[in-house]
């Protein structure tokens, strides 16, 4: 094998020349690591990961539902930034941790590369030290087969050994006999220096051996270092397009919607309007029937105060000034779940302050969610949630789509009203009474909607409550 320098055929040694996994190292490292990062997030068990993803989609259920009666399009706009920036910062970290195993894996290449390099040197050394021994065992072998040739011609002693050995005169028996014994002492030198040489070549050989078994492991293990470099910039690459769609989508739909800014804000002022509208006939028709319940009740406890004082000779009793009793417990009524099976809350009753990064669209800071949303599929049954009369059912302008109200009268000084919105039908009428549990519409997407769910809502004496106090 030979060296790094030029060998004798004048070629240069291939294994010294990079190789490919080598060669492939500083070219586009430092690209995907010179992304700038907006945000870091520490890394979370899956159940945590899971808890953050419900919290952060029912933060996106709650900016759709903020909308859902003005724009279905805008609510899910709204609903979409939410989730976008919501799930940015887990991109950005996922993406930093691809990057890191970049950089890991890029430095372990690097670190097999220079481990291969100086194997490499080793290997060459010990070529050139072989090549150099076999040189030198090849002129000893031919110094003793010289000196074995002479000394047969001869018969035991070499007629020109001065010549081999450098002596100047053989003149005498006694410097023959002394050139005989430097020729005897001179061959048993050689051949312990073969002997030497011999095991110093063997030696020479199993290094040799050992270092390209070491190359050939370290290219193995830079090969499948390689590999995981690949394989760690492909997952960086590919988190990063998601991270800048992430962005890109973000800045787009922020800036559709603050250009409809004040188009949606005249929509909601309107549908804000009929709302106050509806709520308004919902609260003048309660407190018309806790009215009449009132003098109802007013008139009955007169009339049996009148009855008793009859039938204890007192025809003229006058009854004392009624006082109406304070209202009983709104459980009364017994409300029933609208559906029947278990169909979980998207979103639920009470004031949702705006999501960070989206428009304030009632100037408020946030808005008053007055009811509880369900996400029922798309037909599914919807029950009367009691007993009572139907006063809406069909279609309403102000963006619940196909809806049922039922006024549940007065219990206990209470007066109910329940509302069923965003239904794909409806299979009762205005007018019409109904009984617990019968079925009155079929849930759907119908109105301002951004997909199949039913809004549920229930009035006490005026004023919205949480139906699921009730239910």
């Amino acid at each position: 094998m030979k060296s790094t320098s030029t060998g004798s055929a004048g070629t240069m040694n291939p294994l010294r020349q990079k190789p490919r996994w080598q060669a492939r190292v500083g070219t586009a490292t430092t690209a995907l690591l010179m992304v700038g990062l907006l945000g870091l997030v520490p890394a979370a068990h899956a159940d945590q990961l899971d808890d953050q993803a419900a919290a952060l989609q029912q933060q996106a259920d709650n900016a759709s539902s903020a909308l859902e009666f003005v724009d279905s399009g805008i609510a899910k706009s709204a609903s979409d930034l939410v989730l976008y920036q919501g799930q940015l910062p887990g991109a950005q970290a996922a993406l930093a941790d691809a990057q890191t195993r970049v950089g890991a894996a890029t430095e372990q290449v690097n670190k097999l590369s220079a481990r291969i390099d100086l194997a490499q040197q080793n290997k060459d050394k010990i070529t050139a030290q072989i090549e150099m021994d076999a040189k030198k065992s090849l002129e000893t072998k031919s110094l003793i087969g010289q000196i074995a040739a002479q000394s047969y011609k001869a018969g035991g002693l070499p007629a020109n050994l001065t010549l081999l050995l450098g002596v100047g005169s053989t003149g005498d028996l006694a410097n023959s006999i002394d050139l005989a014994e430097q020729a005897t002492r001179s061959q048993t030198a050689v051949l312990e220096k073969l002997s030497t040489q011999k095991a110093t070549n063997q030696n020479a050989a199993a290094r040799l051996t050992a270092v390209e078994a070491e190359i050939k492991d370290l290219k193995s293990q830079a090969d499948a270092a390689l590999v995981a470099e690949q394989t760690a910039r492909d997952s960086a690459a590919a988190k990063k397009v998601t991270v800048d769609k992430l962005i890109s989508d973000s800045a787009a739909i922020n800036a559709d919607l603050e250009a409809k800014k004040p188009q949606i804000q005249a929509k909601m002022a309107v549908v804000q309007q009929q709302q106050n509208d509806v709520a308004a006939q919902i609260a003048e028709r309660q407190r018309q029937e806790i009215e009449a319940a009132r003098k109802a009740a007013q008139a009955e406890a007169e009339r049996i105060a009148r009855e008793q004082a009859a039938n204890q000779g007192n025809a003229g009793y006058v009854p004392p000034p009624y006082v109406q009793p304070a209202p009983g417990n709104p459980s009364a009524f017994g409300l029933q779940h609208p559906f029947s099976g278990n169909i979980p809350i998207t979103s639920g009753f009470g004031w949702r302050a705006t999501p960070a990064g989206t428009i304030d669209f009632n100037g408020t800071g946030g808005y008053m969610h007055t009811g509880v949303d369900f996400g029922a599929t798309c037909g599914t049954p919807v029950y009367a949630a009691a007993a009572g009369t139907v006063v809406i059912g069909g279609w309403t302008v102000y963006g619940g789509g196909n809806t049922v109200q039922i006024t549940h009268g007065v219990i206990a000084g209470n007066a109910l009203t329940t509302i069923y919105y965003h239904n794909s039908s409806v299979v009762v009428s205005p007018g019409q009474r109904v009984s617990q549990g019968q079925l009155i519409a079929y849930s759907g997407s119908t109105g301002n909607s951004t997909g199949c769910h039913a809004h549920f809502e229930t009035w006490l004496n005026g004023v919205p409550v949480d139906p699921m106090g009730l239910l």
